[in-house]
C-alpha cells in the first residue's frame, strides 16, 4: 500500500527493515512490532501486544535494562546478550523516546557482528597454514629416519618406531586441515539444489556412522536453487551432520532435525564484494544432545575449540570459511528450554532473487 502519490506508508516502511523494531508504552509494554522482531521474540505481533516486553526479551546487562525501561534518554548499546525467543543471542540494541508520548519508547535489535573483521580473521587463519607449511619438510624426515630405523633395530623395539611414523602421519593430518582452513583458494559457486546437498550429506553420514540416530527431513519442497558449491556446501552439511550424530548418540529417541524455509522475516545483509548480498535460504540443523559448553559458545568456530575427547578443533573453524567463501551466513543457537542445539545457514538465492 502506497500513500501521496506512490510514496510508502510508515507502517510499511518499517515491515520491511531487516531488523526487530519493538514500539512499547510507559508501562513498557509492546503496542506493535515489525515482521523481524516476531522472529526474534518467537511471537506474533498480535500476541505480544499489551504485554510487557521483558515477558518475551531478558536483557543481561543491568545498566542497559534501566536505560530501556526505566531511562528517558536515547540509548546505543552494542554486542549484549539477550534471551529471546528462547535463544541466546548477542545483539546491538538502541532505544529512542518518542516526542510527544511521554515514556514511550522505539526499540531495535539486530544480531551483533563479529567483534573481528574477515579480512582480520582470514590473515589470523593465514600464520598457522605459513606455520604448517614449514612443520611439514622436518615430518617427513622424522617419518623417513623411523621407516629406516625399524629395519635396523631389533624386532622387540619395532613398535616404538611404528607409534613414530604412525604420530608423525596424525600430526601431518592435521597440518593439513590447518593449511586448507588458511587457503584462500575460491569456492565456485553455481546454482545447486539445496534438498539434493542436504540428502546426499545425510546418506554420507548413515553410511558412516551406522543407523542409531534417526535423521528427519523438514523441507520447503518449493524452495530455488541457492547459490552455492555443492561439494563445499555437502561438506559444510556433513561436518554439522556428523557433529549432531555425535552429540545425540546413545539417547533414548535421538533424533536429527534438518529443516529449510523461504526466511522472508529474516533476511540478512553480508557485505561481499563491496555490495549488500541477501540470503533468505535458511537450513538448520537441530539436534537435543547436550550442546557446547557454555564458556565455549561464543568460540565454537574459533580454530582448536572443541569439547570432544579426541577432537582438534577445525571442524567448525572450517564450515564457517566454506560458508562465507559461498557467501553464505552460520550461526549457532542453543535453546536450554527446549533442550536444542541449532546450527542455522543462510544462503543467496541464484539469480539473485527472493
Amino acid at each position: 500500500m502506497t500513500e501521496h502519490g506512490g510514496s510508502p506508508s510508515a507502517d510499511s516502511l518499517i515491515a520491511a527493515l531487516i531488523f526487530a523494531v519493538i514500539v512499547i508504552d510507559e508501562s513498557d509494554c509492546v503496542r506493535t512490532a515489525n515482521p523481524a522482531a516476531e522472529i526474534m521474540l518467537g511471537r506474533s505481533a498480535r500476541r505480544l501486544a499489551g504485554k510487557p516486553l521483558q515477558d518475551f526479551m531478558i536483557i543481561q546487562e543491568k545498566r542497559v535494562v534501566d536505560s530501556v525501561f526505566r531511562g528517558e534518554a536515547r540509548l546505543i548499546a552494542r554486542g549484549i546478550g539477550v534471551r529471546a525467543g528462547g535463544i541466546e543471542r548477542r545483539v546491538n540494541l538502541t532505544s529512542s523516546p518518542l516526542p510527544n508520548h511521554s515514556g514511550w519508547r522505539v526499540v531495535t535489535l539486530s544480531e551483533a557482528p563479529s567483534e573481528t573483521g574477515e579480512e582480520d580473521e582470514r590473515i589470523e587463519l593465514r600464520a598457522p597454514s605459513v606455520l604448517a607449511h614449514e612443520i611439514k619438510n622436518p615430518l617427513s624426515a622424522i617419518r623417513g629416519a623411523s621407516q629406516l630405523l625399524s629395519r635396523r633395530i631389533e624386532m622387540k623395539h619395532r613398535p616404538l618406531a611404528k607409534l613414530i611414523a604412525t604420530e608423525v602421519d596424525r600430526i601431518a593430518g592435521l597440518i593439513d586441515r590447518m593449511q586448507r582452513l588458511g587457503s584462500s583458494s575460491d569456492v565456485f559457486v553455481v546454482p545447486c539444489n539445496l534438498h539434493e546437498s542436504i540428502r546426499n550429506a545425510m546418506t554420507s553420514v548413515r553410511a558412516g556412522r551406522g543407523g542409531e540416530v534417526e535423521m528427519l527431513e523438514e523441507f520447503d519442497p518449493s524452495l530455488p536453487n541457492v547459490l552455492a558449491d555443492p561439494d563445499a556446501l555437502e561438506q559444510v552439511l556433513i561436518n554439522l551432520l556428523a557433529n549432531a550424530w555425535d552429540a545425540t548418540a546413545g539417547q533414548d529417541n535421538s533424533a536429527i532435525v534438518v529443516r529449510t524455509r523461504f526466511a522472508s522475516g529474516l533476511i540478512f545483509n553480508a557485505i561481499r564484494f563491496g555490495k549488500a548480498v541477501r540470503l533468505p535460504i535458511e537450513i538448520c540443523v537441530i539436534d537435543s544432545g547436550p550442546g557446547i559448553d557454555a564458556d565455549l559458545r561464543d568460540h565454537v568456530f574459533e580454530p582448536f575449540v572443541t569439547t570432544k575427547r579426541q577432537g582438534q578443533g577445525l571442524g567448525l573453524a572450517l564450515v564457517r570459511k566454506l560458508v562465507r567463501d559461498m557467501g553464505g551466513r552460520i550461526i549457532h543457537e542453543r535453546d536450554e528450554r527446549a533442550g536444542l542445539t541449532t546450527f542455522r545457514i543462510n544462503l543467496a538465492v541464484a539469480g539473485g532473487g527472493e
